[in-house]
């Protein structure tokens, strides 16, 4: 199974632009290239019924779900909107990811 690179990375804020959870922002807790899936913080919650072991008392989870990484979008906190990205690079010639509305710096 190829590897596919994704435009979104853990940590990142992002903003759901489709599907029943349309118009939401969290933080990506896990990305999952291979299935090209990510996991976005109080987004998609659903309820796991889990059986009682000696770690845990049995009951009624509630987690969050995988979204698919193209309902997903980038989130700028000075446009206040999500946004496409461009990667450009700085003077110590390392790569970052660019706004392209407002030209500013995104992740780490």
């Amino acid at each position: 199974m190829s590897r596919t690179k994704l435009h979104v990375k853990k940590d990142d804020i992002v903003m759901v632009v489709a599907g029943k959870e349309k118009g939401k922002t969290g933080k990506i807790l896990n990305a999952i290239p291979a299935k090209n899936r990510v996991i976005v913080e109080k987004v998609n919650l659903i309820k796991r019924h889990t059986r009682a072991s000696q770690i845990s008392k049995g009951g009624i989870v509630e987690r969050e779900g995988s979204i698919h990484v193209s309902n997903v979008m980038l989130f700028c906190k000075k446009c206040a909107s999500p946004v496409r990205i461009r990667k450009q690079f700085l003077d110590n010639e390392k790569k970052v990811r660019v706004c392209i509305k407002c030209g500013e710096t995104l992740g780490k």
